[in-house]
């Protein structure tokens, strides 16, 4: 049985991981943003949470509740590209510096723990034509994608220097229960208003691959047992590219209405 800490537990692949986690007979406990009741965070199988900045003072309370971690699963950051253009400072101070003082607090006190650093594929930017290998070349377009190649890279400056043992994951497309935001959350919103029509942006030819968040848990979890100074990265994903028009289609077809998509053309920065 491990100690595993999250931070951004409270957030929706968080939860999922917590409870995933408790599941499988470990003790969670996790640290971010956001009041959360006991018995709520107990019911997605946390056995403590602290509400604040992933500092030095919240990290030691942690501790005083769980002891020292073996696993940190490091989800805390920004969240999305969007978010990202609208408000770049704020992307880069939740990303960026959280992720320095979480490796700066376990190299003094806890530098055995494995570290699963959740990355994104938005590292390698845009124009890809097809699959992408981890050994593409990480040019990333957006500030989000900036901020999360930095975050790699403190791991990486952590590993060579002071021996912490670490992995990234770099995600794709992340769906499931409780899931309150993108693409699947917009279509099931415009129906669930009874609207004829689902107006979205792009023209519907833009490929996404598509992992149900139950599946990304279960990867976490197995890549603890890979972390190490020379920190690996590895793709979170299906391989399996689905056009945003496809996704439409199935969704309309599930809810069981006629409405179909129509495409306004313009894609949003960073697509």
């Amino acid at each position: 049985m491990a100690i595993a800490w999250i931070t951004g537990a409270r957030g929706f692949i968080g939860r999922h991981l917590a409870a995933h986690l408790s599941r499988s007979g470990h003790r969670v406990f996790g640290v971010g943003h956001g009041i959360w009741p006991d018995f709520d965070a107990a019911q997605w199988g946390l056995a403590g949470w602290v509400n604040g900045e992933i500092d030095a003072p919240n990290l030691d309370l942690l501790c005083s509740l769980s002891g020292k971690p073996d696993w940190l699963f490091h989800l805390a950051g920004g969240s999305s590209v969007g978010g990202s253009f609208a408000n770049p400072l704020e992307d880069f101070s939740r990303t960026v510096p959280a992720t320095a003082r979480a490796l700066d607090w376990l190299r003094t006190h806890a530098p055995t723990c494995r570290v699963i650093a959740v990355s994104s594929a938005a590292v390698y930017g845009a124009g890809h034509s097809g699959a992408i290998p981890e050994s593409t070349t990480t040019t990333p377009y957006s500030p989000y994608g900036h901020d999360k190649l930095m975050m790699e890279q403190l791991c990486h400056a952590y590993a060579a220097n002071f021996g912490l043992q670490a992995v990234v994951v770099r995600l794709f497309s992340v769906y499931g229960p409780w899931l309150q935001k993108q693409l699947l959350w917009d279509i099931c919103s415009k129906l669930a208003s009874g609207a004829v029509s689902i107006q979205l942006g792009g023209t519907g030819d833009e490929r996404r691959d598509w992992t149900d968040v139950r599946d990304v848990v279960r990867l976490l979890e197995l890549t603890a047992s890979i972390a190490s100074v020379q920190v690996p990265h590895l793709n979170g994903g299906s391989g399996i590219p689905t056009t945003v028009r496809q996704i439409a289609g199935l969704v309309a077809k599930a809810w069981q209405t006629e409405a179909k998509a129509v495409f306004s053309g313009q894609g949003r920065p960073g697509d």
